[in-house]
């Protein structure tokens, strides 16, 4: 990675496009600094802050974010609206005839479905941004309220303010990672969301540490947290050694292509395979899951439940047995939903059939799109099952250990590794192109 990295400096086209890429990253950090009007920044810090510290939607948009949220800045809601209304988007596209076809019809489609997909963004961006108001508009911390001049026309006026605020900062990310996609290196959104977790490694860093000094401080703490600090050290490079060595696997179908009779000449058949990755899903499980289990939790902040339904939405919080049970379900099944959508083992096998090529030992037609959809779900199992070992462990391991807010769960070191491998492989694909000799030369 640090060779390609070196590499790509010596080359001026990718140079110019790193350091483009490095000054949009420069705009979302200050961006992320910009607190928006109308808003008690010491009075919101406590707040946040201290919620932050139990809530899992919280900690988990707040380190997305690169701690914007916890500050409420311009760019506090960070991608969320983006990936929402791309997950909408993926969704429709099956669901709606018009979407596929419009898939189906190259860039002009493609450019289209983006069209859809900014003006969605914006409308999930205005309602998320309305909702963080209301929130806002109604929490004090110490007495002082939150959100200033909240009566009358003044009332109005903030409101609007603050919401179009915390939309255009939405509109603002979007526009800066389709710059990236057009001028930089990498894809824009996770680039953004890159750095941003990046940017809270300080952070975990300094909670390690205050961790290890109580432990040396407190006899009380000295053998538990002498012991779980270096753990979690462990933990956190053994996740992603495991999520790179996941990132490569794949389970490949043995293909064979038939002999050709092309004018007067006989083309022999060829050997190839149908690469089948065990991450097949990548991320998007994890994603879905966490969106839906964000319900319970936004209805405790924002209704303030009691009786039974708070009794129900409390047995949902991140450290209760129940809420590690529906993340493990939830995973599983969305990890068969957003693969059954995405792969159909049918059209496959119409394509291997159209191209003369045939699975050894199974017969054309139904019996090789059956074959297939046997071997996509074992390969969806494996993922599923990966994916929720990486995001359950460190949740485990903070109810094990009482460290909780450490502000890197699994989600993110699987964007983490994911985006930097993917990066790489971008640069690696450029650095080969412009030293390819054509046989020209």
């Amino acid at each position: 990675m640090i060779r390609t990295l070196i590499n790509s400096f010596r080359v001026p086209e990718l140079r110019k496009k790193l350091f483009f890429t490095l000054m949009i990253i420069i705009v979302f950090r200050i961006g992320s600094a910009i607190p928006v009007p109308f808003l008690d920044v010491n009075a919101l810090s406590g707040m946040l802050g201290s919620l932050a510290e139990g809530g899992a939607i919280l900690s988990y948009l707040d380190t997305l974010s690169g701690g914007a949220f916890a500050q409420a800045t311009i760019f506090a809601m960070s991608v969320s609206p983006y990936i929402n209304a791309s997950i909408v988007m993926q969704l429709m596209t099956v669901a709606l005839p018009a979407l596929e076809r419009l898939q189906k019809e190259g860039e002009e489609g493609r450019k289209k479905l983006m069209a859809i997909t900014r003006y969605l963004t914006i409308g999930i961006g205005l309602l998320q941004g309305a909702g963080f108001y209301v929130y806002l508009r109604n929490g004090s911390y110490g007495g002082q309220p939150i959100v200033k001049y909240t009566e009358g026309f003044s009332g109005i006026f903030t409101a609007i303010v603050i919401i179009c605020c915390f939309t255009a900062g939405t509109a603002l990310m979007m526009w800066l990672g389709e710059q990236i996609n057009d001028k930089g290196v990498g894809n824009g959104i996770s680039i953004l969301m890159f750095a941003g977790i990046v940017s809270r490694m300080p952070s975990l860093i300094a909670k390690l540490v205050m961790y290890f000094e109580m432990a040396l401080n407190n006899p009380e703490h000295f053998g538990k947290f002498f012991v779980y600090v270096p753990v979690f050290v462990v933990m956190f490079f053994f996740m992603m050694w495991v999520i790179v060595f996941m990132n490569d696997a794949e389970r490949r179908i043995p293909i064979q292509y038939s002999k050709r009779v092309v004018g007067r000449k006989m083309y022999a058949g060829q050997n190839s395979h149908i690469p089948l990755k065990i991450g097949i899903a990548g991320v998007m499980p994890i994603i879905f899951a966490t969106s839906i289990l964000w319900v319970p939790q936004m209805v405790n902040f924002f209704a303030r439940p009691t009786g039974v339904m708070k009794t129900i939405l409390d047995s949902l919080s991140i450290n209760g047995p129940v809420y590690t049970a529906v993340y493990f379900f939830l995973i599983l099944m969305f990890a068969y939903f957003y693969v059954a959508i995405t792969y159909n083992p049918i059209e496959m096998a119409n394509n291997l059939r159209q191209s003369n090529g045939v699975i050894p030992g199974i017969r054309p037609g139904k019996p090789t799109s059956d074959f297939l959809a046997k071997i996509l779900s074992k390969v969806t199992l494996l993922g599923a099952l990966f994916l929720a070992f990486i995001a359950l462990l460190p949740i485990g391991f903070s109810n094990l250990s009482s460290m909780h807010n450490l502000s890197m769960g699994g989600t993110s070191i699987i964007i983490l590794v994911g985006v930097a491998l993917e990066t790489v492989k971008q640069m690696e694909s450029q650095l080969m192109m412009r030293h390819y000799k054509g046989f020209l030369d």
